[in-house]
C-alpha cells in the first residue's frame, strides 16, 4: 500500500494504519532503533511506541514522506531510551560515540539533536555533498551504524570509511562557519 493511502487511514482513525505502516516500515524502525539501543527487547518497545505516536500524530500531521516520518519517531524515542538507560552508567555505544563526533562541529548535544536553524542548515550541507559522502554520513549520524558496519554496507575498508566521515565534518565545520553558525 502506497503511503499517501495509508496516512489517509491514519485520518480515518482506522486501526489498518498502523498493521499497514508495520507491514511497510517494521523492519526500516527495527533497524534504526536496534542501532542505538542494541537490544532485541527494547527495540521492539520502541518500535512500538513508533506506532502509538504516529497514531496520536496523524492527524493533524500529513507526512509526505512516510517512511521517514515514522523513521524520526523512531530514532528520538530509540535516543531517549538510550539517555535513560545511560544515564547512571557512562557506556561507549554507538549513538554517544555519533553525538560526540558531531559535536565537535557543532557544539553542545542539545544543539544537535533539538535546533531547528541546524536542521536547515544541516540539510543544505547535505545536498551538497557527493552521493556517496552523504551516504556514508548519513549512515553514520542519522542511522548510528558503526564504522564496520558502513564499510561492510558500502563495501570500503574501515579506514576509508573513517576519513571520508573526518572530511564530512571539517566541511560541515567549515559550512557552518560560513553560515554564521556558532560553536
Amino acid at each position: 500500500m502506497d503511503d499517501s493511502r495509508i496516512v489517509e487511514l491514519y485520518f480515518k482513525r482506522s486501526e489498518r494504519a498502523v498493521e499497514e505502516s508495520r507491514n511497510k516500515y517494521g523492519k526500516y524502525c527495527n533497524i534504526i532503533a536496534d542501532n542505538i539501543l542494541h537490544s532485541k527487547e527494547e527495540t521492539e518497545e520502541c518500535v512500538n511506541d513508533t506506532w502509538f505516536k504516529a497514531w496520536n500524530s496523524i492527524p493533524p500531521a500529513r507526512p509526505k514522506k512516510l517512511a521517514l516520518f515514522l523513521g524520526k519517531i523512531t530514532r528520538n524515542i530509540a535516543i531517549d531510551r538510550f539517555r535513560i538507560r545511560t544515564a547512571e552508567k557512562r557506556g561507549c555505544g554507538e549513538a554517544e560515540l555519533c553525538i560526540e563526533e558531531l559535536a565537535e562541529c557543532v557544539g553542545e548535544e542539545d544543539r544537535i539533536i533539538e535546533g531547528l536553524p541546524l536542521r536547515d542548515l544541516l540539510n543544505r550541507f547535505l545536498a551538497e555533498l557527493l552521493p556517496r559522502e552523504r551516504e556514508v554520513f548519513m549512515l553514520r549520524y542519522w542511522y548510528t551504524f558503526s564504522v564496520k558496519e558502513i564499510g561492510e554496507r558500502l563495501k570500503m575498508k574501515e579506514g576509508a570509511v573513517k576519513m571520508s566521515l573526518y572530511r564530512s565534518r571539517c566541511t560541515l565545520q567549515v559550512f557552518l562557519a560560513d553560515e554564521g553558525y556558532e560553536v
